[in-house]
């Protein structure tokens, strides 16, 4: 829990870095670069904060000096100087949570399916693993390397990626409820950071959605307010449903989407009632009028890909009403960073063609309208080539054309010249 009268690095020499490992070796440079974040010159934090990006969350991965840097990262946040506190609390997000964690938009954090599977981890398993290649290895300089791995593992200083990082998740969350204040901050940008950061803590879900809620009664920032009714959405239930409809009828087009992104969870979590028959309507509208208008903020959700967010929110809804939901999704699709198109991409076919053509392929024509604009978009959008293996696997599985040209054949597109995909790269 944080105290801001405690110094802001109290106790920093007292962890045992050089024990400590990060992406490249020994931690022993971490406590420099916490104290460069506390420190005056503004070209030295800025480096601090790239390097703990680099070193402590390296692409993703959490590593046994990350959980010890967070304590103080989040006394920074809270009463360290103000050009670094936004930048550390996007860096205590991280430290969290990254994109390949147990969390699937719009869902949310699993977090006990997360710590089922740390559980199961053993480190006995992992270095017998390192005995066996070690003892196979005719490679000297190989062999040398996993048995430096090895001792690494054995002291602790390296580990399974989601056991560390849940270690890594582990500690911010127990600095959360110190940190909650920030979402009154004078400064927005704080109170953004602070939303979003709180919305990935479910089993805080009692603390945070009372002040989340107070939060958005006196919200006069658009970014906030939607950052913040996401996170209501990712934390609450059904029974939350009248504190965020009225926010579908709100000025802003960015708070509209918000909420409805966030009625649209709730509605389709597992277990839940559902929102009834017009609200449900209501939130489909607004998620498809997004869609066709899909608005530009600055929202860290979905790694900023609002389309992408569109998508996932209204495929569970699909049963309401099918022609909007694929619509809508075709209109999404084009707008979609190519990486995450593939998992979209399958995900919507899952949803649109549930069943495969048994019986033989269905002429185009007789498709429903939103099945139609569905298959034309991912003509359009891909995922093709070597990085739409499982997307195409999903077409064949469904009796669908399997190949770029086959299915633009089959859509009554024109060739365009691009159906050789061999050399598809992201972009």
């Amino acid at each position: 829990m944080i105290n801001i009268g405690r110094g802001l690095l109290e106790g920093l020499d007292e962890v045992d870095w050089a024990e400590l490992g990060h992406a490249y070796g020994r931690a022993q440079d971490v406590p420099g670069q916490l104290t460069a974040l506390c420190g005056k010159d503004e070209a030295a934090r800025e480096s601090a904060l790239m390097s703990l990006f680099s070193n402590i969350f390296h692409q993703g991965t959490r590593y046994s000096a990350s959980p010890h840097a967070v304590p103080f990262l989040a006394r920074i946040a809270l009463a360290g100087p103000q050009p670094v506190r936004d930048g550390v609390l996007s860096l205590l997000t991280r430290l969290a949570i990254d994109w390949h964690d147990e969390y699937d938009l719009p869902r949310g954090i699993d977090i006990k399916a997360w710590r089922a599977a740390a559980a199961k981890l053993s480190m006995d398993e992992a270095l017998a693993w390192y005995d066996e290649q070690i003892a196979a290895e005719l490679d000297e300089k190989k062999r040398s390397r996993l048995t430096e791995t090895r001792a690494e593992w054995a002291a602790g200083r390296l580990m399974d990626s989601r056991a560390s990082a849940l270690l890594s998740y582990d500690a911010v969350r127990a600095e959360l409820s110190g940190l909650l204040p920030l979402l009154d901050d004078p400064d927005p940008a704080i109170r953004t950071r602070t939303a979003y950061l709180s919305a990935w803590f479910p089993e805080k879900a009692a603390a945070v959605l009372p002040r989340l809620l107070n939060r958005l009664q006196v919200e006069d920032s658009v970014t906030v307010t939607a950052t913040a009714l996401v996170a209501v959405g990712l934390l609450g239930d059904i029974t939350l449903t009248s504190r965020i409809s009225p926010h579908l009828d709100a000025t802003e087009p960015l708070i509209r989407w918000a909420a409805a992104t966030a009625l649209a969870r709730i509605g389709s979590a597992k277990g839940a009632t559902g929102l009834g028959t017009d609200l449900t309507g209501h939130v489909i509208a607004e998620l498809a009028a997004a869609a066709a208008d899909t608005p530009k903020p600055d929202l860290d959700y979905n790694e900023c890909d609002i389309p992408g967010y569109i998508c996932r929110s209204l495929l569970p809804l699909a049963d309401h009403d099918q022609e909007t939901v694929f619509r809508s999704v075709a209109d999404c699709l084009a707008a979609m960073p190519r990486n995450h198109m593939e998992s979209t991409a399958t995900s919507v076919l899952a949803v649109a063609f549930a069943e495969p053509f048994h019986d033989g392929l269905l002429p185009f024509a007789e498709l429903a309208e939103g099945r139609q604009r569905l298959l034309q978009a991912l003509v359009k959008a891909g995922p093709w080539g070597a990085y739409g293996k499982k997307f195409e696997e999903s077409l064949r599985s469904r009796r669908l054309p399997d190949t770029r040209a086959a299915l633009r054949v089959y859509a009554g597109l024109p060739d365009d010249g691009h159906d050789d995909t061999t050399g598809y790269i992201w972009g």
